[in-house]
Formats: C-alpha cells, structure tokens, sequence
C-alpha cells in the first residue's frame, strides 16, 4: 500500500477516540492546505478530542498518531501571565 509521507509529521484532533492495539479512531487532520479525515491508530487508548501527531502513515488513509501538547502553546501562556 502506497504511504502518504505528506501527512506525517502533521498535528490533529481525535473525532472519534482510539483504542490502542483493539482498534482505530478517527482523526481530522490540517494538510494540504485543508483538514482531511484519516483512521488513526495508537500505541494506548487516546480519547475523543485529544490533540495528536502524526507519526507514521500505513497508506489507504490511516495512520498511526501519538498525543501531542504544542510546546509553542505553553510559551504563549508564559508570556501572557508575565505582563
């Protein structure tokens, strides 16, 4: 099956939360200039809502995703609560 290279690397939220090694999710994704659904599948259960990225592609729109906390994130609200 053909990968998609594109989508690695990219982040997401969880439509529908994974359920580790019993099954795929399903995560909406920001690439190509849009967002596009994909299966998402993960190590451990990731619930509903849970912002991901993007570690790996299996082709045929799945991939497989880890929590992801943007570090960028945490470095605004320092600097909000500096002021």
């Amino acid at each position: 099956m053909a990968q998609d290279e594109a989508v690695i690397g990219c982040t997401g939220v969880l439509l529908i939360g994974t359920r580790g090694a019993a099954g795929p999710g399903e995560v909406q994704v920001r690439i190509r200039g849009g967002s596009e659904a994909f299966l998402a599948w993960s190590a451990e259960p990731l619930a509903t809502g849970t912002p991901v990225l993007v570690i790996g592609s299996r082709g045929t729109r799945q991939v497989d995703v880890i929590a992801w906390a943007d570090p960028l994130e945490a470095l605004n609200g320092e600097a909000d609560s500096a002021g």
